[in-house]
């Protein structure tokens, strides 16, 4: 492993706001996120991180920011630390690793699609053949692949605190019907074109995540992070198989190690072994090799 967990930055001079892997900052005319090497399992964060994971996730999602620019506009200005104002150019550690991004208001649902039965929706299902309240078809299996994406929309939970799954009348009671229906339709417009760029390249895009904002002109924009491991459940297609469990490029290693130990789920979250850590952080990088057929900068 060629470097060290980043777990905190110190960016001087700017209002800070901290999330469980990111660190964002007011510039004033503009927002950095910088994404740390912080990794959380079952929303507690473990006390050494992923060596480069802030990076993979970074150019992952710039990757797909630039893909999907044609079906809808983003928060991104730029990746390159020459276009940081100041001395924050000169930040080397910060390379890879940070978004220079426009100022929005943060629409106040996570965007949520499922194209598989798996998580909490898998759950739900065996209790009541329901997601988020949707009628589902009779005999699906853990893992099973849904007749067609489903819009799941959920709560934006302060950090420490769970999201909840809430149905679309919900969604609408909060952010409005016009930009319901809107995010909705964005959701699964880009949820079905990031599956099929990634089924292409030996990935089954399984469910997602996105957030959206709104801009002072009135205009709905993706942020945060787009398709990412931490975002999404990514599979290996060539061993896919329904009624279990599947393989995945994200933090299966953690799960698995905390599941093992019995963990409680509760902080402060236990150090992980060197052998989860190097496991976790090949399969974040085989994630990001794969779906920009590039090799990896920081390997």
């Amino acid at each position: 492993m060629k470097s060290t967990a980043l777990l905190n930055t110190n960016v001087e001079g700017f209002p800070k706001r901290t999330g469980k892997v990111r660190d964002i900052y007011d510039l004033g005319d503009a927002i950095l996120l910088i994404a740390s090497d912080r990794i959380s399992a079952f929303d507690v964060v473990m006390p050494n991180g992923i060596p480069d994971k802030g990076r993979v996730l970074t150019q992952i999602s710039a990757f797909w920011f630039n893909h999907f620019a044609d079906l809808v506009p983003n928060h991104l200005i730029s990746t390159d630390l020459a276009d940081l104002p100041g001395a924050l150019s000169e930040q080397k550690e910060l390379e890879g690793r940070f978004m220079l991004c426009k100022k929005c208001e943060v629409l106040p649902i996570e965007c949520i699609v499922r194209g598989y039965l798996a998580g909490s929706g898998w759950k739900e299902y065996q209790k009541s053949q329901t997601v988020c309240g949707i009628k589902l078809p009779a005999g699906l299996k853990n893992g099973s692949e849904l007749p067609e994406p489903i819009f799941t929309p959920s709560t934006k939970a302060e950090q420490g605190l769970h999201d909840e799954n809430i149905s679309f009348a919900q969604a609408v009671e909060i952010v409005g019907q016009e930009t319901a229906d809107k995010l909705s339709e964005l959701s699964l417009k880009i949820y079905k074109a990031g599956r099929a760029y990634a089924a292409e390249r030996g990935i089954i895009l399984a469910d997602t995540k996105f957030e959206f904002g709104r801009t002072a002109d009135g205009d709905i924009i993706l942020i945060d992070e787009v398709l990412t491991p931490d975002s999404s459940r990514f599979w290996p297609a060539d061993t896919y198989k329904p009624g279990r469990s599947q393989p995945s490029f994200d933090k299966q290693f953690v799960r698995d190690y905390l599941e093992e130990i019995k963990f409680d789920k509760t902080p402060p979250g236990p150090p992980l072994p060197a052998e989860v850590i190097q496991k976790s952080r090949d399969k974040y990088i085989e994630a990001y090799t794969r779906l920009s057929e590039t090799e990896f900068p920081w390997a």
